[in-house]
């Protein structure tokens, strides 16, 4: 799979344009993106409302897509990346699968405009139809108060979240990097290790990554509760130049 986001349109074969909303609604949670000149930026407006407002633990305000989704009908437990254990579906999601890989490597090439009050971040998600199978690999994730003198925290690696055969194993380590120009993250990983790379470097790697279909989430965060009260203003954006992954088949 590669996209290159080239047109003026997001490829709905690939990705799904909402943000988790079995927890919510697809009109609660529709991406704000635009596809021009060969990338795909998501941006968090001025008057974006707050995600699960009356759910979420920390208000937040999100922008993403994902190439897979599911959920079990309203009332039940079954749904994508449960932040807490007495979430029940709000609405019943289409099973779409645009991309699920399993192994192999997944890169992108991309760009943020971050403040200390935002965050992007890319990683891979279990499908979770087992609802074990709910593990993640961090390609890049990137808090804005985290970027000081040229210098950036690329937070990478496996996070277990409700897979109790993973181990947590994930790193932000401080790299000589402007994240507000283009640079390629990337995972290589199998069933017995994951590696991560910046720009070709290795910087981390992780035994024992999930095994299982795991779906490509892109999103820009903003945290209303973060701001140093002069911010209100500020856009945060998450710029993909394209998004490539090849399995290891």
């Amino acid at each position: 799979m590669r996209d290159d986001f080239e047109g003026d349109r997001l490829d709905e074969s690939v990705w799904f344009p909402h943000y988790l909303p079995a927890w919510s609604s697809r009109e609660l949670t529709k991406a704000v993106y635009r596809v021009a000149a060969s990338h795909l930026r998501l941006v968090i407006p001025t008057d974006l409302g707050l995600w699960c407002a009356d759910a979420h633990p920390v208000p937040l305000r999100v922008s993403g897509i994902q190439s897979g989704s599911f959920s079990g009908p309203v009332g039940s437990a079954a749904g994508q990346q449960r932040f807490r254990d007495d979430l029940r579906v709000r609405e019943e999601q289409p099973r779409f699968e645009g991309w699920l890989p399993t192994s192999g490597v997944v890169e992108i090439r991309c760009r943020m405009d971050l403040s200390p009050r935002s965050m992007a971040a890319m990683w891979l998600a279990g499908f979770e139809e087992n609802p074990d199978d709910a593990g993640e690999i961090c390609v890049v994730e990137v808090f804005g108060r985290s970027i000081n003198s040229g210098a950036t925290e690329v937070g990478v690696g496996i996070k277990k979240l409700h897979d109790p055969r993973l181990a947590h194993n994930f790193v932000s380590p401080r790299l000589e990097l402007d994240v507000s120009q283009d640079h390629v993250y990337a995972v290589e990983w199998d069933a017995r290790s994951a590696a991560f790379f910046v720009d070709g470097q290795q910087i981390h790697s992780a035994s024992d990554p999930p095994a299982y279909p795991m779906q490509a989430m892109l999103a820009v965060f903003d945290f209303p509760e973060w701001s140093a009260g002069d911010d209100d203003h500020l856009v945060p954006s998450f710029d993909i130049d394209w998004v490539a992954g090849s399995s290891a088949d």
